[in-house]
């Protein structure tokens, strides 16, 4: 079926292409960073094996798909798992491999995260974080009504804490600059009245 575009239409189609593009290069870069740390962390013990030869650290498949909220919207990944079969000498326990790049627990990108408390400063009331959320970032970064309540009182307690800090247990270094004012001779000098007037 035909159907004619106005400017505006097709503007539209654009931005929303445009978009995609960017969220698709931004998955696509993010999931090659992810496996270039795994293979890096992988190949670093690939020396270290078991008594039947067999290598203790291996790749293990991927973890289920979940959405990371960033700067580009939404981006499904599905995190590459590692197989670490070594144990820490000093404290008996298991070995494990966290990615510095999306630890286990993170949904939201730092970017992400650090808007949080400028949009409630500015006063943005609690029931508009997800609808501002998911016009802007295509999701709503699993923060509904009583997840931003709870993280508003986490933020006036961090307020809070940093207004009531102690002072006086370290040193300031600090510049005084003081400054001179020249003064020059207003026109009521003529008549003998004396005054003057700050000229800087």
């Amino acid at each position: 079926m035909l159907r004619v575009l106005t400017d505006d239409d097709v503007h539209a189609e654009l931005r929303g292409g445009l978009d995609e593009i960017v969220r698709e290069g931004a998955r696509r870069m993010l999931c090659a960073a992810l496996e270039a740390e795994v293979d890096g962390y992988v190949s670093a013990f690939v020396d270290e094996v078991d008594e039947r030869g067999c290598r203790l650290v291996t790749r293990n498949g991927h973890a289920e798909p979940r959405t990371i909220t960033t700067a580009a919207g939404g981006l499904e990944i599905e995190a590459p798992r590692v197989d670490d079969r070594r144990v820490d000498d000093e404290t008996g326990e298991r070995c494990r491999f966290r990615s510095a790049i999306v630890p286990p627990w993170c949904r939201k990108s730092p970017k992400v995260t650090e808007v949080l408390p400028l949009m409630y400063l500015h006063g943005m009331s609690s029931g508009d974080f997800a609808p501002a959320l998911e016009e802007f970032f295509g999701s709503t970064a699993g923060l509904s009504a009583s997840v931003i309540t709870r993280l508003t009182k986490q933020w006036q307690g961090d307020q809070r804490a940093f207004a009531e800090r102690r002072l006086d247990d370290r040193d300031f270094v600090y510049i005084w600059a003081d400054g001179v004012v020249r003064h020059e001779e207003s026109p009521c000098a003529r008549t003998g009245r004396s005054h003057a007037r700050p000229f800087v």
